[in-house]
C-alpha cells in the first residue's frame, strides 16, 4: 500500500488494534484507494457500539463535461446532433449516458470518433449536451469512501453517518441510534489529523 501521511486505529480493546489497522489497510489497498487518501484515523469502542472514521483526501479532478472533449454541431439532416469526440476513452460512459436519457434507437455511431443523435429540438439539446457532466470525480469518490467505510465498519453496524465536505471525509456507524455527539466527535477528530495532533500508532 501507498504509504499515507498519517495512519491511526485506536480502540478502546487495545489487543484489537493492530487486527483493525491491518483491516483498514487490506481494505484500503483491494479499493486502489491508497493514492486518494493522505491522512485517516480509525476509532472504535466496542462498548459504544460505535465506530469513526475520518479522513482527508488528496486533490480531485473537476467534473468532465462533454465540450471538454467534443465538438457539437448541427448534423445535415433534420433533428440530427453531430458530436465528434477527440478523446476515446470517454466514449463508453458518454454512450450510456446518451442512451440513458435520449433512447437507443435515438443514436447512431457511424465511426468511433463520432455520435449522430436525433432529437426534435436540436438547438435547444445542443446547449444542454455542451454541459453534460460525463464523469464526476467526486461522485465517484464519496462512493469509493463510503464503500470503504463500510467494509471496515464492525459487522452488524448498520446505523450509518457519513459526508465528504471538500477533501474531508467522515464516517460513523453503530449498532444503536445515531448520537450528535458521535457525529461531532468524528468532526474533532477530523481536526486533529488535518492538524497532525492525532495520537495512538501511525505509520
Amino acid at each position: 500500500m501507498a504509504t499515507l501521511e498519517k495512519f491511526v486505529v485506536e480502540t478502546t480493546v487495545e489487543e484489537e488494534a493492530a487486527p483493525y489497522r491491518k483491516v483498514v489497510s487490506d481494505v484500503i489497498s483491494d479499493l486502489g484507494m491508497a493514492g486518494r487518501i493522505a491522512k485517516i484515523k480509525v476509532k472504535i469502542r466496542p462498548e459504544d457500539s460505535l465506530f469513526q472514521l475520518a479522513a482527508v483526501v488528496r486533490g480531485v479532478l473537476p467534473q468532465l463535461i462533454l465540450k471538454d472533449f467534443a465538438e457539437i454541431q448541427k448534423g445535415g439532416s433534420e433533428g440530427e446532433i453531430l458530436i465528434t469526440i477527440s478523446v476515446e476513452k470517454h466514449l463508453p460512459r458518454l454512450l450510456q449516458i446518451l442512451w440513458d436519457r435520449y433512447g437507443r434507437d435515438s443514436l447512431e455511431q457511424p465511426d468511433r470518433w463520432t455520435i449522430s443523435l436525433f432529437v426534435d429540438n436540436p438547438e435547444e439539446e445542443m446547449v444542454s449536451l455542451e454541459n453534460l457532466v460525463v464523469d464526476d470525480p467526486r461522485r465517484t469518490l464519496k462512493s469509493n469512501l463510503a464503500d470503504m467505510a463500510i467494509r471496515v465498519a464492525p459487522e452488524g453496524f448498520r446505523v450509518r453517518y457519513h459526508s465528504l465536505n471538500g477533501n474531508d471525509f467522515i464516517f460513523v456507524a453503530s449498532e444503536d441510534t445515531m448520537q450528535k455527539e458521535w457525529i461531532d466527535e468524528a468532526h474533532t477528530m477530523l481536526e486533529e489529523l488535518k492538524g497532525d495532533d492525532a495520537s495512538g500508532s501511525s505509520a
